[in-house]
C-alpha cells in the first residue's frame, strides 16, 4: 500500500475545521441566549449576528489555510 497523504483528506481536515469554526459559536449563542432570555426570535437573530461575525473571521483563516502552492 501506498503511505503518501492524500490531498482531499487535508482538504477535508481543513474544510471540517472551518465549517466547526462557523456552526459550533452560533449555535452556542443561540442556546445560551435562548436559555437566558426564553425568546425564541431574540436569540435567533443573535445566533445569525455570531454566525455572520464567524463567517468573517473564518473567510481570513481559509485565504491562509487554502493557500495554492506556486511553482
Amino acid at each position: 500500500m501506498d503511505k503518501t497523504k492524500s490531498p482531499m483528506k487535508g482538504l477535508f481536515l481543513k474544510g471540517s475545521i472551518i465549517g466547526a469554526i462557523i456552526t459550533v459559536p452560533s449555535l452556542a449563542a443561540f442556546f445560551t441566549s435562548w436559555l437566558i432570555t426564553g425568546d425564541k426570535y431574540t436569540s435567533l437573530i443573535i445566533g445569525v449576528v455570531v454566525h455572520f461575525i464567524g463567517m468573517g473571521f473564518t473567510l481570513k483563516l481559509s485565504k491562509k489555510l487554502f493557500r495554492l502552492k506556486q511553482n
